[in-house]
């Protein structure tokens, strides 16, 4: 609402009558500033100067009529906010109506009644104030939320941050005790990531992979070995090939992963990170035929998160140097996951991979 160095509204009367003119001011100056002009001409010349709270506008004036001063009000940025009440002579109920059709938000008819032209014009002030506060509240708020979703994205970011540092120092104290696979959590982040991206290439199971958020599939593939935790250092870090025993004990480490992943979840709320890391440790060991472990899944059976975690775990054992073996160059390792097809690997997921090995061997 605009305001004049006394802390009061102003109001600007327009009409080519004197006397309508004086009986408006006489009514109005004992709460307003009063500002009267005796035509639409004097008042736009007026408006350069001056903003008022509200005006009202005779209809039927020379030269400019209501009507058309009301049109260039409402058109212009500057003043079509202005509330205008038309004053209209008794039973012009033509010209009220197009009055209002064109943005006046009342009329007084003449000659009017000092105490209902005060109440009118209260009335729309009040109703203009309570419109400006209720649009600097929605700023004030669209301000908070702003802030709000900054803090909550900051203290998100920062969450993700200590998740992921909890993450990789979990994943290093599995390899610290596995001196034979060290790097191989960064390794198979990195060929999952390609073989995601190869996979949304490709169309293939487009439904079920734009459901997943692909940094935190790849930061809960982090988890996929952290069952050996549980294995004990004489069958971790044995430097020649295990016995059966051995190998049996050795592929319990899929369960006690999910099962350490489990009790996590047990402290705080279920999440789609914890949910993914129980699918990955679990399940990347199983195989398409179905002789995979521990579930023995078969084909479709296996999750797809366990289906790929396959081709990444398998192509980075063989290019990796092993204490009962040397590492395959990625030629090699690409034929033999190539060759798994249809008993260990997805044949699907294998001719995706046939069209971006290439960048496995970039990458190695």
């Amino acid at each position: 609402m605009s305001v004049t160095e006394t802390g009061r509204p102003r109001i600007m009367i327009v009409d080519d009558m004197l006397t309508n003119l004086r009986n408006a001011k006489a009514a109005l100056s004992d709460q307003y500033d009063v500002f009267t002009v005796a035509s639409a001409a004097r008042m736009f010349a007026l408006l350069e100067e001056e903003t008022p709270s509200l005006i009202l506008l005779d209809i039927n004036m020379p030269e400019i009529s209501g009507i058309e001063a009301i049109k260039t009000l409402k058109g212009r940025a500057d003043t079509r906010e202005i509330p205008v009440l038309f004053l209209t002579a008794r039973n012009d109920s033509e010209s009220e109506v197009e009055g209002l059709s064109l943005g006046a938000v009342d009329y007084i008819s003449k000659p009017f009644d000092p105490p209902l032209l005060r109440k009118r014009v209260e009335i729309h002030l009040t109703m203009e104030y309570q419109k400006k506060n209720l649009e600097r509240q929605k700023l004030e708020l669209q301000d908070f939320n702003a802030n709000l979703r900054r803090m909550v994205e900051e203290k998100t970011g920062k969450v993700l941050e200590l998740q992921s540092a909890i993450l990789r120092t979990l994943a290093d104290a599995v390899e610290s005790r596995d001196d034979a696979t060290g790097g191989h959590v960064q390794r198979t982040q990195r060929w999952l990531a390609i073989l995601l991206d190869g996979l949304r290439r490709s169309g293939l199971h487009a439904v079920e992979i734009s459901a997943w958020p692909t940094e935190l599939l790849l930061q809960s593939s982090q988890l996929h070995d952290v069952g050996k935790i549980a294995i004990s250092d004489g069958i971790l870090k044995k430097p020649g090939p295990l016995t059966a025993d051995e190998f049996e004990e050795m592929k319990r480490h899929c369960a006690f992963g999910a099962g350490i992943i489990e009790k996590i979840g047990a402290n705080i709320s279920e999440s789609d990170f914890l949910i993914q890391s129980r699918i990955f440790a679990l399940t990347h060991h199983e195989k398409w035929d179905g002789s995979g472990y521990p579930g023995g899944l078969r084909g479709k059976d296996i999750p797809l998160q366990g289906r790929l975690m396959a081709i990444a775990d398998v192509y980075d054992a063989l290019i990796s140097d092993r204490p009962y073996k040397k590492a395959f160059s990625h030629p090699e390792a690409a034929r033999i996951i190539i060759q798994g097809a249809a008993n260990h690997f997805d044949p699907e997921l294998i001719e995706v991979f046939r069209g971006i090995e290439p960048r496995f061997g970039e990458s190695s």
